[in-house]
């Protein structure tokens, strides 16, 4: 028995210093080396202290700043998710359409972006897109004192383009997006990230 066990006991143990230990080691260091920024979670460094990651969202409630899509976990990045309700369930519609009702009034605009009123699945996006980011530009221009031709060259030089020119669509980084805000114009009353 004991020369049956020992082969597969040897087996375990090899296997899992090569892919619990080794493997994962390995992947870190090259990582670390060919990507040290993204390795590190992509985060973004103000005045020495981490305000967040160019890939998480972050909830932003002040009038001077873009305001992501909405979030079902309230952007907690430790419980990521969608809130699972189905295309025709009566609470996501309701939900849906009090938030239409209130970018209708909060913008003046008839048209509302999809991204505006829909959670992504993690809860965590942190881009818009370029319309929803433009629409919101009168708002942040009344907020800041700015000039709203100003606060929407601001969003403009900001819209990222599609991943390799052909995968996904033109979006805007929110959080990146109101770091710009902040050095080309202060907001009257700072709420800043």
């Amino acid at each position: 028995m004991l020369s049956l066990l020992r082969p597969a006991m040897v087996s375990v143990g090899l296997f899992t210093l090569l892919l619990g230990l080794a493997y994962p080691l390995a992947i870190t260091g090259v990582a670390q080396a060919a990507f040290p920024q993204q390795a590190d979670g992509s985060l973004i460094l103000r005045d020495g202290r981490i305000i967040g990651s160019s890939l998480v969202g972050q909830a932003f409630t002040s009038p001077a700043y873009l305001q992501g899509r909405p979030s079902a976990v309230d952007y907690d990045a430790t419980g990521s998710g969608a809130s699972n309700l189905g295309p025709l369930n009566a609470d996501l519609i309701a939900e849906t359409s009090d938030r239409a009702t209130a970018w209708r009034a909060e913008t003046g605009s008839a048209e509302v972006p999809g991204d505006a009123v829909t959670a992504s699945a993690s809860g965590l996006d942190p881009h818009i897109s370029p319309a929803n980011a433009l629409a919101q530009a009168e708002r942040i221009a009344a907020a800041r004192g700015a000039d709203i031709s100003q606060v929407r060259a601001v969003i403009a030089a900001h819209v990222e383009g599609r991943t390799f020119g052909i995968l996904g669509q033109p979006r805007v980084n929110v959080l990146q997006t109101n770091l710009a805000l902040d050095d080309a114009f202060a907001p009257e009353q700072p709420d800043r990230p």
